[in-house]
């Protein structure tokens, strides 16, 4: 029998605010335990939550980004159940009227190919603490930092078919929160994070399989390899005779598989009801129009600004405009340098996101400012180098020798560009070759490229490569 395969991914991203979603606790990633939870955070008696608004705009700027509708009215509910590291005993949530609703996101598969995925909802929430079971000889510690931190659950339809596809999906909304700013993406951190329902059914059946929830993965590569597993897994249950069950997994990545963690909880399960302490989140046209304003240029709309304005390929610009960062930095070579887009955006790529790899850096961080670089390409443009001496003009500079200029004359590395002066070492290669010119005259071609790296050589790479190819043709004719 042939299967297919149905997907929907819930993915939490950590809202970037600098408090909580209802208190005025910090957010910040690495303090001691317990050190960032206030008397809201930990459910004191008398206490009232108070919504943050900065938590609502970029809930709001990511509903306009994938074409969602934003809720003019959508209401705060709490979430019953009792676990150690929620302490009130209750999450709050959004349920029936969540603050985002029926947007789409455009994904490109390995093929080329594009689909349209749907996104069902994006809801406000906070966070619960965090459990840490090592180093307490058999008991559990309690950190409440985490909790009532602010998070925006991002509900796709169940339209993905392969994990690839979720791979492709969890990827592009990644790239979107970070794109817009309101979210780091750090998936190490907790920042981004996914829960997969997967199902499998026989193919052209229309109903639903029983699905599977695989919980808290957080890289992309556990993703693809859960929920792999898992369509293994439910195809062998059933043409084995079993059942599938509706259940709760985690994902193993020592052992490479899924395995359960509870029976799977309906909503009527968590006993949802409006919050009490909370009045409905009431946005009006100006609020929205407000952030519609604020709205950067998308990664698919910059992409294709990117194949318009500079003539760069689909790929040379998916590339650049993977984050902000590196598409501003390119951009601001370009304005530096005043054209040649192509020759930035080969450096901008190449040895530039090379070294930034290399040193484990951001581009905030990197040693070699726009103004730097478009500098050094100005000398290659100018003749004054080659590219292969600008590679190591570039290191130098990354190392913080100083800019190109005064590295190009400190160590002598001026391009040779006088032609008698080119002929002069071309005819000494010549004359030191004979063998090698005979057998190019007879028609070995291939032996063109070891005159010109005979020529390079003795001139300690500084001759012009163009004037080389260009004299070393009349004269190996003779």
């Amino acid at each position: 029998m042939e299967w297919e395969t149905v997907i929907g991914l819930e993915i939490h991203a950590q809202l970037a605010t600098k408090s909580k979603i209802f208190s005025a606790a910090a957010t910040a990633y690495g303090a001691e335990p317990n050190t960032q939870a206030c008397a809201i955070d930990l459910g004191m008696p008398g206490v009232l939550p108070v919504l943050n608004q900065e938590a609502v705009r970029m809930a709001a700027m990511l509903g306009l980004a994938i074409g969602a509708n934003i809720a003019r009215r959508s209401i705060f509910a709490r979430k019953n159940y009792f676990y150690p590291d929620l302490p009130k005993g209750y999450q709050i949530s959004q349920y029936e009227l969540p603050v985002v609703e029926k947007g789409e996101l455009l994904i490109d598969l390995d093929d080329g190919s594009s689909r349209i995925i749907g996104v069902t909802r994006a809801h406000l929430e906070e966070d619960a603490g965090k459990s840490l079971h090592e180093d307490f000889h058999g008991q559990s510690g309690i950190d409440l930092n985490r909790a009532g931190t602010p998070l925006l659950e991002i509900v796709s339809e169940p339209d993905l078919r392969s994990a690839k596809e979720a791979v492709a999906y969890m990827k592009k909304l990644h790239q979107m929160v970070v794109y817009l700013g309101i979210c780091d993406g750090n998936m190490q951190e907790g920042s981004f994070r996914c829960d997969a329902n997967v199902s499998v059914r026989p193919k052209g059946q229309s109903q639903f399989g029983t699905r599977a929830e695989i919980k808290n993965l957080n890289s992309f590569r556990f993703v693809e390899r859960a929920i792999e597993f898992e369509i293994e897994r439910q195809i062998d249950l059933i043409e084995s005779g079993g059942k599938v069950v509706q259940e709760t997994r985690l994902y193993d990545p020592d052992k490479g598989e899924t395995r359960p963690m509870r029976s799977k909880e309906e909503a009527n399960d968590y006993r949802y009801f409006p919050d009490p302490d909370l009045l409905p989140l009431a946005l009006d046209e100006a609020f929205i129009e407000t952030v519609r304003a604020s709205l950067p240029e998308l990664p698919d709309v910059k992409k294709q600004r990117f194949i318009t304005q500079y003539g760069l390929s689909a790929y040379d610009a998916e590339v650049l405009t993977a984050g902000r960062p590196l598409s501003d930095y390119y951009e601001a070579v370009v304005a530096l340098l005043g054209g040649e887009p192509k020759l930035c955006a080969n450096w901008v790529m190449g040895d530039f996101s090379a070294f930034l790899n290399r040193d484990s850096k951001e581009i905030a961080a990197s040693p070699v400012n726009p103004e730097q670089l478009a500098a050094l390409l100005r000398r290659i443009q100018d003749r004054t180098i080659s590219g292969k001496i600008a590679k190591d003009v570039f290191e130098a500079m990354w190392m913080g020798a100083g800019d190109p200029d005064a590295i190009i004359e400190q160590r002598g590395l001026r391009q040779i560009t006088d032609s008698s002066a080119i002929e002069k070492v071309i005819d000494e290669v010549i004359a030191a070759n004979p063998d090698q010119l005979a057998q190019y005259r007879a028609g070995k071609d291939k032996l063109f490229a070891f005159f010109v790296g005979q020529v390079m050589k003795a001139s300690k790479g500084k001759a012009n490569p163009q004037q080389v190819n260009d004299v070393l043709v009349e004269k190996l004719k003779g």
